[in-house]
């Protein structure tokens, strides 16, 4: 299963973003930018990772295999993978604390959720706002991994529709809490 591959994929970025593999690779002055081998591999790693998650998605609608199971764990991993990420860009300070505080905690109260219909019997499927919401997270921290510009504003986009789909998520959710 791909998605397995992503949570085993994702120590590798966290160690490849926060060890000092500092030698860099390519400078620009002008825009204050440097990329360290760690950070081309972080990116590797992590774009490698984003790509499975597609792939994995792809192969099971194709071949009929998608399952309850295959429902929930791959979210978790997206999860874990922009977790690790997101954990390394606030030490090497190119994400503020308080935008992965936002995001991770919509993450842990989405899970939460979906542990509760889980044990309800119910399924709650990624919906298109939370496919929306990984691709500009996978975006705004592959910028931030390579430190290129714009990265900080394309979080902000992906920390609003991280927000948003949270929001929809608790909506879907709202009847198991109400009974």
């Amino acid at each position: 299963m791909l998605s397995l591959l992503r949570v085993f994929l994702a120590p590798l970025v966290l160690i490849f973003l926060t060890f000092k593999f500092t030698y860099p690779v390519y400078t620009v002055k002008e825009l204050d930018i440097l990329v360290t081998y760690g950070d081309v591999l972080a990116g590797a790693v992590f774009i490698l990772a984003a790509l499975t998650d597609a792939a994995d998605g792809y192969i099971a609608r194709k071949k009929g295999m998608v399952t309850n199971l295959g429902k929930f764990i791959d979210p978790v991993a997206d999860k874990i993978l922009v977790m690790a990420a997101l954990i390394s860009l606030v030490e090497l300070r190119r994400v503020p604390a308080w935008i992965a505080v936002v995001i991770l905690s919509r993450d842990l109260i989405v899970t939460g959720v979906r542990m509760v219909a889980a044990a309800e019997g119910v399924v709650i499927a990624a919906s298109r706002g939370g496919k929306i919401k990984t691709v500009f997270q996978i975006v705004a921290i592959s910028f931030l991994i390579f430190n290129l510009p714009f990265g900080l504003q394309i979080m902000w986009v992906a920390m609003g529709l991280t927000v948003w789909s949270g929001m929809d998520y608790l909506v879907k959710g709202k009847k198991l809490f109400t009974d």
